[in-house]
């Protein structure tokens, strides 16, 4: 490495390994679990729209997090200052979670990392500020070139690059830098006195170097520009019950809160999700197969390793139709009797990990795509999806559409605006009828909440049809 987290934590931040380590052991002697974490972050966030830079953001923190688990019970302090004294208050703090407790460490340290998924390059600093300003300008520049109903462009790249060390009893440390970049492009057209909008992102775990390419951005730029001709001339939602189709890639989302968070670990221990108890069992159709992968190259769901050391693996959930697993960080499976699969994760070292997605995608299928339209006489073809809502232990969910169209006698006919689905995301696995053969996994810009915490997230899948899903809509 040319900048290890050795030289960050130790060396810059004037900590010594041997008083830190001494530490940690004593904090956590005793506790079934635990770990100090060491994070540094820079961040950077342009937007611009309206012809001129509107937002320039630039951040640089770094601190720790300290945890003592006990039980199901976990004792967590953390703060900014990287001194021997600081760590030392924590350790204190955490080791009241252990009064009452006696023990030895319940689970065994993580494997060692064996492969990265990424590069160390640091996306925020290797660019050139100036570079990545004419880049905005370019891009908005070339949208009101193609089409001069073009009235707004909004275009964004953010940039992350962050370090994190963590330190376990015993000695044990992981280390690993990752970079992240995303750049969103969103486009408003006018004609007739009608707006409307288009949006198309992309983004992974690798500098900007890549989206600043002219064949990346300029692709990015046209599709957002398509859709928002697309919705210049869309009409009316249809409403009520009927056949729905879901495009290949993005609409993963619907995926990923209808039954990723209800496959989590802590809700299905704690017996608030729709499928707690339910390994084993059929969830869903036939043919269908739910993995979450957190080792794929440079997405923006991966990481070599979670925040609690572990590395990540592809973790089976939904075997042909049936409960297999669900995700884990060391706590949920070690109270479960399984084993961590790489999903402990957390926003940053204010804040504790827990059970999370890395990318959740459905496996394909073997329909072509058209002989899942031929099958719907009247119905909705869905493309892409804005914001949602969803009830993690009934499943109930509700998501907008933010491209979708009619589908007349197995055709695509006209676009439609203000289709919402709404149903029940253990009920939707069942009436899946066919599968695609033309899985993908979405360009680079998910973005997960749970519990005040957000995390880059990945999602993916073929195209789908579902029988009698419930459509939102202005005409019945």
């Amino acid at each position: 490495m040319n900048v290890t987290t050795e030289k960050i934590f130790f060396d810059q931040a004037g900590l010594e390994p041997e008083r830190v380590r001494g530490i940690v052991d004593a904090a956590l002697l005793d506790a079934h679990d635990g770990e100090l974490f060491l994070e540094r972050r820079l961040s950077e966030n342009l937007s611009f729209h309206d012809g001129r830079l509107r937002v320039g953001d630039f951040d640089s923190r770094q601190g720790f997090g300290l945890r003592c688990v006990c039980g199901e019970a976990s004792g967590y302090a953390h703060g900014n200052e990287l001194s021997h004294a600081a760590l030392q208050r924590a350790a204190d703090a955490v080791s009241a979670v252990k009064h009452g407790h006696a023990g030895a460490t319940a689970m065994d340290p993580p494997l060692a990392v064996n492969q990265r998924l990424y590069g160390e390059d640091n996306p925020v600093e290797l660019v050139p500020f100036e570079r990545k300003l004419a880049l905005l300008q370019e891009v908005d520049a070339f949208l009101r070139d193609q089409d001069k109903r073009v009235i707004q462009a909004r275009i964004g790249l953010a940039s992350v690059w962050q370090a994190v060390r963590i330190i376990r009893a015993g000695g044990e440390s992981y280390e690993d830098i990752r970079p992240l970049t995303r750049l969103d492009i969103s486009v408003v057209v006018e004609e007739g006195g009608r707006r409307e909008m288009g949006f198309a992102g992309g983004g992974g775990r690798e500098s900007p170097q890549r989206w600043m390419r002219s064949q990346v951005w300029q692709e990015q730029a046209l599709e957002a520009l398509r859709q928002a001709v697309v919705n210049l001339e869309s009409v009316p939602a249809p409403a009520g019950e009927m056949d729905v189709v879901l495009g290949p890639g993005w609409p993963g989302i619907l995926l990923h809160e209808a039954i990723g968070h209800g496959l989590e670990g802590d809700f299905n221990r704690k017996g608030t999700s729709a499928f707690a108890g339910m390994m084993g069992k059929r969830i869903a159709a036939p043919g269908v197969f739910v993995v979450d992968d957190g080792t794929l190259d440079k997405r923006r769901g991966s990481l070599s390793m979670d925040d609690e050391g572990t590395p990540t693996r592809c973790t089976s959930l939904i075997e042909d139709g049936i409960l297999v697993g669900y995700m884990h960080d060391r706590m949920s499976a070690r109270l479960m009797g399984a084993q961590a699969g790489g999903n402990g994760r957390r926003e940053s070292h204010a804040h504790q990990p827990m059970p999370r997605m890395t990318n959740t995608y459905m496996r394909a299928g073997d329909k072509d795509p058209a002989e899942l339209l031929a099958q719907v006489k009247r119905g909705l073809y869905a493309t892409a999806f804005g914001g949602g809502q969803v009830d993690i232990t009934s499943g109930k969910f509700v998501f907008s559409c933010t491209e979708a169209y009619r589908i007349e006698e197995g055709k695509i006919t006209a676009p439609v605006k203000g289709a919402t689905l709404i149903g029940n995301g253990p009920d939707v696995l069942t009436r899946i009828a066919m599968i695609g053969n033309d899985f993908q996994m979405d360009g680079g810009i998910g973005t997960c909440g749970k519990e005040g915490q957000l995390v880059p997230v990945g999602v993916g899948q073929p195209s789908l049809l579902i029988r009698g899903l419930t459509v939102g809509g202005a005409q019945a």
